[in-house]
Formats: C-alpha cells, structure tokens, sequence
C-alpha cells in the first residue's frame, strides 16, 4: 500500500530501539523528546506533559492528517488501522 508506519513516544532513543528489538516491532520507533510531535498532534497538551496519550495519526504523502484515532485500544487499533488502509490506500 505504501504506508509508512512510525511509533512516537517520550523514551531515549536507546529504550526505544531495545524495546522494539524486544518485541519485534517491524516499524520505526521515533523520540520526540522535546514533546513538540506530540503537543503538534494532540497526544499531549503542553511539552511539560510526562507522557503522551495513546492515539494514531494517517497522513498523507505530503503530511497532511486525513484520518484520526483519538481513542486507541491496543488490541483492535491494528486491524481497525488495516482496515482503513486498505479503504484509503488500496490493498494487495
């Protein structure tokens, strides 16, 4: 599809390359560690936040967020993620 998938969170770059490694994440873990992609799309209010909020952004190729996920559970957001992929960017 052409999808690029990119987790963000708060961690040193070096927890977050651990805990990927650990869990075999196939993506991208980003450090946003001065909170600013994280106050930018919502996952926090303020860069003195201790930690993000939980949610998914779909942006475009030219940055441009088309599709939001302001509540995510963990064990539907994938599928639910998928699934509009698919709708938006075409399947295999």
């Amino acid at each position: 599809m052409g999808v690029q998938i990119v987790g963000v969170s708060f961690n040193s770059t070096s927890d977050n390359s651990a805990w990927a490694n650990s869990e075999g994440f196939q993506f991208e873990l980003w450090t946003d560690d001065d909170r600013t992609l994280a106050v930018y799309y919502g996952a926090a209010a303020s860069v003195s936040a201790w930690f993000p909020n939980r949610l998914t952004r779909i942006l475009d190729s030219n940055g441009n967020m088309i599709l939001e996920y302001n509540s995510v559970d963990v064990s539907t957001n994938p599928y639910d993620v998928l699934n509009d992929c698919e709708i938006l960017f075409g399947g295999n």
